[in-house]
Order: structure tokens, then sequence, then C-alpha cells
């Protein structure tokens, strides 16, 4: 491998793996320490990393460290959600370079959404000092991934929004615009529990209920971009009235209204006071409605014997959920004996990154593409 696929490759290596040395590099790519060498001069000469010797104390002269230079390449990441807005400049390597949040949520209009993040691209790269590579929005709702249109957002209250083209004409860079959930699986997948397995299926419940899936190391879209939509399984016939329109989904048993009701807790009750509950009966011992934890263990099963993942991670509510015991061990069981369960092991964990994996989901799919032309 020479010329640019190995520069790529090595630009690859050093904003998933950190500073490592020369000789590092050249294992973990299988290259010749000459290429490599070639490869970091011309690197250093672009500006893009720097060079120091290692802290070693081997006997010799010490091995030189590369080391990323985050603000010369940065994009910006934004989750766009109901109840919160965050935009965040992160520079490849994954260093945040600065962050910018705001407790009102997307909300109805689409333009004072794109205006909010015009203002704070303007306000980050100020900080910077040097535009952003890209942009990546996450947001809650059906995106079509091939021109960033949000075809449908009903906890927003969109229709057929050009979310991807009014940005980008904003900020005047490229916009990606991704559905909140596939975001969660490219950052478990890069970032988090997941890294390195190519099976993924994030699982994610807060105002609705959704999924991302990683399938042979690549984020499944279907023919449209609209995969994962899992909250809009048809899992009770003849159930209530969904906000997408149809009735009996999965969302309606196990999603946030779902799980204010299990928890008899009076409305509204917002996710973060959800998620405290929880955490009450995790503590105290305690366990969820049956009739909660079947819905629940119908859904995830269902989805594992469809996707035939080696890892699912639950993240928003779901993980909340099954930080209770007696939640875990549930699904745990569930899993194990369905069809895919029996023929391998389907590891189950709690996300760890928190309410920044849609930031961290939506750095990475921007930096795939970039990455690509430095």
């Amino acid at each position: 491998m020479t010329g640019r696929p190995a520069r790529s490759a090595l630009v690859r290596s050093v904003h998933l793996g950190g500073a490592r040395t020369r000789a590092e590099l050249a294992e973990d790519l299988s290259l010749n320490r000459s290429t490599v060498k070639t490869l970091v001069d011309d690197l250093v000469a672009d500006g893009l990393v720097s060079e120091h010797p290692s802290s070693g104390g081997g006997a010799g002269r010490p091995s030189l460290v590369v080391d990323p230079i985050p603000s010369a390449a940065w994009v910006l990441a934004v989750d766009a959600a109901v109840d919160w807005l965050s935009v965040s400049a992160i520079g490849w390597g994954a260093a945040v370079l600065a962050d910018l949040d705001y407790e009102a949520g997307a909300g109805p209009d689409p333009a004072d959404l794109v205006r909010r993040i015009a203002d704070a691209a303007t306000e980050l790269t100020h900080r910077v000092g040097s535009a952003p590579h890209a942009v990546c929005v996450a947001v809650p709702g059906l995106v079509r991934s091939a021109d960033g249109l949000v075809r449908v957002a009903p906890n927003l209250g969109w229709t057929d929004v050009p979310l991807g083209r009014l940005i980008g004409e904003a900020v005047g860079v490229r916009c990606i615009v991704a559905n909140e959930s596939d975001l969660g699986v490219v950052a478990e997948h890069t970032r988090g529990c997941a890294r390195g397995v190519d099976d993924v299926v994030y699982l994610f419940a807060e105002f609705g209920v959704g999924a991302g899936i990683l399938s042979a190391g690549s984020l499944l879209g279907g023919s449209g971009g609209y995969a994962g939509e899992v909250g809009h399984m048809r899992t009770a016939a003849g159930g209530g009235l969904c906000s997408c329109g149809s009735n009996g989904c999965w969302e309606l048993s196990v999603g946030q209204d779902a799980l204010r009701r299990a928890l008899a807790m009076p409305e509204p009750a917002t996710p973060s006071a959800i998620g405290r509950a929880l955490a009450d009966v995790a503590a105290a011992g305690g366990a969820l409605p049956e009739s909660y934890i079947e819905a629940l263990e119908t859904g995830v099963c269902t989805i594992v014997t469809m996707v035939d993942p080696r890892v699912v991670v639950f993240g928003g509510l779901f993980a909340d959920v099954l930080r209770v015991p007696s939640a875990m061990a549930r699904i745990t069981e569930g899993v194990g004996e369905c069809l895919v369960g029996r023929q391998h092991g389907v590891e189950l964990h709690v996300s760890g990154l928190g309410r920044r994996i849609s930031v961290i989901g939506a750095a990475e799919l921007a930096f795939a593409e970039v990455l690509q032309r430095l």
C-alpha cells in the first residue's frame, strides 16, 4: 500500500488511535518504516501533525511520537434534540475544541434552528481560528441520507425539511444530516463499547424509539436511508394510535410515555426525571412491571433475530432501564434463548457515552468523509 491509500489509512489510524510512534504506526498498518516516515513527513509539512520524542526511558535515540493537530482539521457536530441543542467543534483525533450548549431544543421552526446553528458556527469559527471542514447534524426523524432531507420528524412537527441544503448554505460547507440513532451506533463503533465490532445494534429511547444498525462494518440505511425505525414496528395489533399515524407501534409500549406509566409518574415527566426514577428502582433492587419488560424483551429479541448482531448497546432511557439488574437479567435471558442467541453469544451493553453520543457520532460521520481529503 502506497500513495493516497497509504496516506488515508495512516490519517485514519492516527484519528482513531491517537498519538503513536512511527514504529507503532508501521506495525498497525503493515507498512515499512520508510513509507511511514515519508507519509508522516508530508503530514508535518501540511501542518496536520506534530512530532516529539517519546518519553520512554529506553537506550538509544527516543522514538518520535506522531500527534494530530486538532485545529488543523475540525468539524461542526450538532445534536438537534427535542429539548436541547448542542454544537461542538471537534478536531481530528476527536479533540473537543469548543462547545456551545443550549437549553432550548430544535423546536417546530426549521428556519430558527438553521439560524441558531449558523450563529454557533460563526462563534466556534472565531474561537478555533479557522473554518470547519464539514457539518453533521443529528435529528430525531426520518432522514434521506442522499441529501439530508428530513422527511418527517414527528416530535418536532417537521415534514420534508431540506435541512442539509439549508444548513450547508448558511454555514458555507457541506452538511450531512443523520438520524440520532444511526449516529449512536457510529459513536459506539468508533469511540464506545462496540469499538472495532462490525455487527452492532444501538437501541435508543427518549421522546421516540429508534435503532442504529451496523452490518458487516457498514451503516444499514435501506433503500431510502430510513432503516432502523424500530419504534414503529407493529408489535400490538389494534394498539393505540402512534404519533407516526400507525397503530400498535413498539414505541407505545416501551418508549418514554410507557416508562412514565410503568413508574406511576404524573404527566409531564422529562427524560431526566424518568432516568432518576429508574436509578431509584435500581438502587432499591426493584423491578419494572411485567407488561413493560415483556414488551421490551419481545422487541429486542425480534431485532436480534432479524439483524444477527454481535453486540447490542442500549442508550438513552433504555440505558437507564438496563441498569436495573432485574431488567438486564430478563433481557439477557430472552436474547440467549432466541434463535440467533442460541447460535452465538450476543453481548448486551449499556452505553457509557451519555448525552454526548449524538455529537460524537456526528463528528465521526463527518470525519469519515473529511479524512479522505487530508
